[in-house]
Formats: structure tokens, sequence, C-alpha cells
């Protein structure tokens, strides 16, 4: 099934969810350390960023400093789709909310200080309604 391209349709249908636990953004410069299983990983010429649970990243001694909620928006938004990620940027950054994006092929994945995740999720669900209204 291809991909939702329609800003209406795609904020209407986000559907967000919070996945359970602690999440953290760390570096390595040599790899994946055994036994870490990361969610994302990001080559960069200073080292492979990856964002993991924290307690993978504690059991490897992989040092932290920002530990998130991780969300999924479960619409299934095609990866050319113009005005999402904007959108929930604005709705999360008018709240004081700091928000870390993932583009996944079927999914966006948002990654939001883990003490707001509840208000983030809130936050979400009420754009999604303003949508369906046509007040977004």
């Amino acid at each position: 099934m291809p991909g939702e391209t329609d800003l209406r349709r795609l904020l209407i249908d986000m559907r967000p969810e919070l996945n359970p636990g602690r999440f953290v953004f760390t570096t390595v410069a040599d790899g994946i350390p055994p036994g870490v299983s990361p969610i994302v990983t990001v080559a960069e010429r200073e080292g492979l960023t990856m964002v993991l649970s924290q307690e993978d990243a504690e059991a490897a001694g992989l040092g932290y400093d920002y530990v998130a909620g991780w969300l999924v928006l479960r619409v299934n938004s095609a990866l050319d789709a113009v005005g999402l990620t904007a959108a929930v940027s604005r709705e999360l950054a008018g709240a004081g909310v700091s928000c870390n994006v993932v583009a996944g092929f079927h999914h966006d994945h948002l990654f939001v200080p883990y003490e707001v995740a509840d208000r983030a999720m809130a936050l979400l669900e009420g754009l999604s309604r303003r949508s369906a209204a046509g007040r977004s």
C-alpha cells in the first residue's frame, strides 16, 4: 500500500502511539557494541549515532545526555509527503516541547523529552481532532 501524501489525511489519521520505556541518543566510534540493539543508527563523520533504550546504553557503559519518550505516528506516511513534520513540529514547539524526528519507511518516529511525552501525545491527539474538524 503506498504511503499517504495528503496533509489533512496525514494529520487526521496520524494516531500517535507512545512506546513504553526511556530512550537515549549516544555515539560510538567503532560500530555497534555487542549486546546493543539500536532503534535508529545514523552514520556521521564524527561517529555512529544510535538511539537505544536507556537500559541498553547503561548496560553497555555508553554515555548520554538526553532521555526521551518515543512516539510513533501510526499513519502510513509517504516519504515524499509535504508538511507532516512541519505541522507536528509547529504544534509541539508552540507548547515548548522539543522534538527529534526520524522518518522510517512506513512511519515517522518522534523523540521528545521523557518527562513531557504524555503531554506531547495529548498535543498531537488534539492536532488530529482539530484537523478532522477542519480547524488545524
